[in-house]
């Protein structure tokens, strides 16, 4: 019964998205939450209508982590859904996937909503490690498939042994400015242009990126390389903030050049620190991020552009 209403609903599913894929995979899937990623992995489990499994974990005295899967996997394809950031949710992923394994599970589909450690790509120095590749020949070793949002760079997917793609929350977080009197789109630099140009593209407004000027040794000028900000609504999009120096600099900028509005928006949340403090003191006017960190400024949903790369990609188990 469960089976035939799983293979209902994505019949229906596929014909109102458009979208050609082979349906044996999910039938027979279930979704593993880790704890970092539990709002990501609900909204998976209902986007594809495939069970939750119930898991027990716990941390030691010591402060190890244990984890036990309470239903049987064996046979079934599993989802297994959690951010490697900060280090001990690495841990607790490779235990998740190590449980899974023994469990006999069939193909363990990796997603990795923010993959931490991704911006040491490369070595800066000699005697140092490529910290992202080392993280994702771990992840590879039980995974089948790996899927992540918004990677800082695209070539952190060839570090993973396994078939691994990538999706990005851009189109989510400009269907949730599109609400918002939007003028134009910056870019935090030139090398984030695509992503401020993609998100104007769907709001339909203009975009442009953060240009650096120096006044003087310790004096740097932020504007936007050709448009006028005076009396306008700005939205700054990157893929993460992080201590939000470098952002609150830029709304700072932009309110002193007579910008109305300033919002800052980013796919991947950190907020290190007083990062909200930052933002806050600059000026901002709305803080908005996704939910692959979970936090107070989560306020769009990533499981919808990794359920669209899914269903594109698990093709490949057939």
């Amino acid at each position: 019964m469960f089976l035939s209403i799983c293979v209902k609903s994505f019949k229906i599913f596929c014909e109102t998205t458009k979208n050609t894929f082979s349906i044996s995979v999910f039938i027979k899937m279930y979704v593993i939450a880790g704890s970092a990623s539990k709002a990501v992995a609900e909204d998976l489990s209902n986007i594809f209508k495939v069970p939750l499994v119930n898991t027990i974990s716990k941390r030691f005295p010591d402060d190890e982590y244990y984890f036990r899967l309470e239903e049987d996997v064996s046979g079934k394809n599993v989802l297994l859904v959690q951010t490697t950031f900060p280090d001990k949710n690495i841990v607790e992923l490779l235990l998740m996937q190590d449980a899974a394994r023994e469990a006999n599970a069939g193909k363990i589909i990796v997603v990795i909503p923010y993959f931490g450690y991704s911006r040491q790509d490369k070595k800066f120095g000699p005697g140092e490690p490529i910290s992202a590749r080392a993280v994702a020949e771990h992840v590879s070793l039980h995974a089948d498939l790996v899927i992540t949002v918004d990677p800082h760079k695209e070539h952190l997917l060839d570090f993973f042994k396994v078939p691994a793609y990538s999706c990005s929350a851009v189109t989510e977080i400009a269907e949730y400015l599109k609400t918002k009197g939007i003028d134009f789109v910056l870019a935090p630099d030139k090398g984030a242009i695509d992503r401020a140009k993609k998100a104007s593209k769907i709001i339909n407004c203009e975009y442009d990126y953060l240009e650096k000027t120096r006044i003087d040794g310790t004096t740097v000028k932020l504007q936007p390389k050709n448009l006028d900000t005076h009396n306008k609504n700005v939205a700054i999009i990157d893929d993460i903030i992080s201590t939000g120096g470098t952002m609150a600099q830029s709304i700072k900028e932009l309110k002193n050049q007579g910008a109305r509005n300033v919002l800052v928006a980013c796919t991947h949340g950190l907020f290190v620190g007083d990062a909200k403090e930052k933002l806050i003191s600059a000026g901002c006017d709305e803080i908005i991020s996704t939910d692959t960190i979970e936090n107070e400024f989560s306020k769009v949903k990533a499981a919808e552009c990794i359920s669209n790369v899914l269903l594109k990609k698990t093709k490949i188990f057939q």
